[in-house]
């Protein structure tokens, strides 16, 4: 178990650096206002607009970067801070949680896919690891028994968890690129507004980054604990 403490130690070291990063970076970007004067609520609704969407509700939602897309209900939640604010970072997150809304209208294969997996993910996710220790304490770590077929099973479902999380890393590197793309194809922002709003992006996909590198070791130590006892 020392093997895996270690590991999960390093993932979530990372995952802080990265995380205080991302933080930092909405701070500096914050300071960055539109010259344009428009508020991120305003920059989504446009954004909705020049893409031919009328069906989705752009809305304030509590808390800090809570900023999400509902398919859904159809809404864009936009955290009360770039809702209202009318700066580069507020623009960046704006036009990204557009890009998921976008995708969504025309059938993006890699946002359908994740959207399938996500009752999958809800349920196992939260019991597999506990499948896999309670596997191997029945048996599972000589490779016999209900106990390695109860530890397998745990492994399957962590491994739908990771897939989850690889498959959401192309949902959401293309809905910064669409975001990018319109900010700087429709004049929304600067040249100085735009390299804000593209770092900020690049930091918050980093997140998403560290966290399917994490489900992935995580997987293989544990799958490793489970084969690795079997002859």
């Amino acid at each position: 178990m020392i093997g895996y403490y270690i590991l999960i130690g390093a993932v979530a070291l990372v995952s802080w650096a990265v995380s205080n990063t991302l933080k930092r970076k909405f701070a500096k970007y914050s300071k960055v206002h539109l010259r344009n004067g428009m508020s991120g609520a305003e920059i989504a609704k446009k954004m909705l607009a020049d893409n031919g969407i009328y069906d989705v509700e752009v809305i304030s939602t509590p808390g800090r970067l809570t900023d999400h897309y509902n398919p859904k209900n159809k809404t864009v939640n936009l955290s009360e801070a770039v809702y209202n604010q009318r700066n580069a970072a507020a623009a960046a997150v704006a036009a990204h949680e557009c890009g998921h809304a976008v995708q969504h209208a025309q059938a993006y294969s890699w946002l359908q896919m994740r959207s399938t997996l996500v009752p999958m993910v809800s349920v196992t996710s939260g019991m597999s690891q506990w499948l896999i220790i309670g596997g191997l304490v029945l048996g599972g770590a000589a490779g016999i028994g209900l106990g390695w077929w109860v530890a397998v099973l745990g492994v399957v479902f962590m491994g739908f968890a990771t897939l989850f999380s690889f498959i959401t890393l192309p949902v959401e590197y293309d809905a910064s690129n669409r975001a990018l793309a319109w900010l700087k194809n429709k004049n929304m922002v600067t040249p100085e507004e735009y390299k804000g709003s593209e770092d900020a992006l690049k930091w918050a996909a980093r997140t998403y980054l560290v966290a399917a590198i994490g489900a992935l070791a995580n997987l293989l130590y544990w799958a490793l604990q489970v084969f690795g006892g079997r002859d």
